[in-house]
């Protein structure tokens, strides 16, 4: 009986999870589409109420406008034109006390994370910690910089750790690159063997194909 009850909870367990995190941004998404609905019947004239309130309840709505208005918004900011307009709104939030504070530091990471420039966590590396002798999964985050580069050896590395299973908390770490081992492994293997506690273990690397014989 045990047997089984643990053989189903491995089943329906990723689904549930899968379902409940999906639901929360859904809903998410929905009041966030709520309330720009609210703010149009305020600004809108009268007339307009009946079409916001049928809009109000077609399903999946929320989602398409959402990514309508990210797309739409990507395209914008890529343009000279575009870019010229970001640059402007982030002067002005730079400017706004307390708020420059905020959004600073969120853009700084959100450009290092998903710029295509950036090498933050495009790399996965092993790495001896807390000790000599222990090796987990790090991800390289880049070099170090400003005053702390200036007071360090020249080859470092600055590598996230993560802890186990939730990911988003780690430590900081800067090492001598020759500490670092780099892994052939994608960054999304390296994140479902450090949450799986070990448990999904990423395939080896495919040997390399032998060229061809010559004639």
């Amino acid at each position: 009986m045990k047997k089984f009850l643990v053989a189903g909870l491995l089943v329906w367990l990723p689904l549930a999870i899968t379902i409940a995190v999906l639901s929360w941004l859904l809903g998410a998404v929905d009041g966030l589409f709520a309330f720009l609905l609210r703010v149009s019947e305020a600004v809108l004239p009268v007339s307009a109420a009946a079409t916001i309130e049928r809009l109000r309840h077609v399903p999946g709505l929320s989602v398409v406008v959402l990514v309508a208005v990210l797309v739409l918004t990507g395209a914008f900011a890529t343009n000279i034109f575009g870019q010229w307009w970001v640059r402007q709104w982030d002067r002005l939030m730079h400017q706004i006390p307390i708020v420059k504070s905020i959004y600073s530091s969120v853009k700084q990471v959100s450009d290092t994370l998903f710029s295509s420039k950036g090498n933050a966590f495009r790399e996965a590396v092993l790495v001896q910690y807390p000790r000599s002798g222990a090796w987990t999964i790090a991800f390289v985050t880049g070099r170090p910089g400003g005053e702390v580069a200036t007071k360090l050896p020249a080859d470092l590395l600055s590598v996230y750790v993560p802890t186990t299973p939730n990911p988003t908390s780690g430590f900081f770490l800067m090492l001598p690159r020759a500490e670092v081992i780099e892994l052939a492994m994608s960054v999304d293997q390296a994140l479902k063997y450090v949450i799986s506690m070990g448990v999904v273990v990423p395939p080896p690397p495919a040997a390399p194909k032998p060229l061809p014989a010559r004639n």
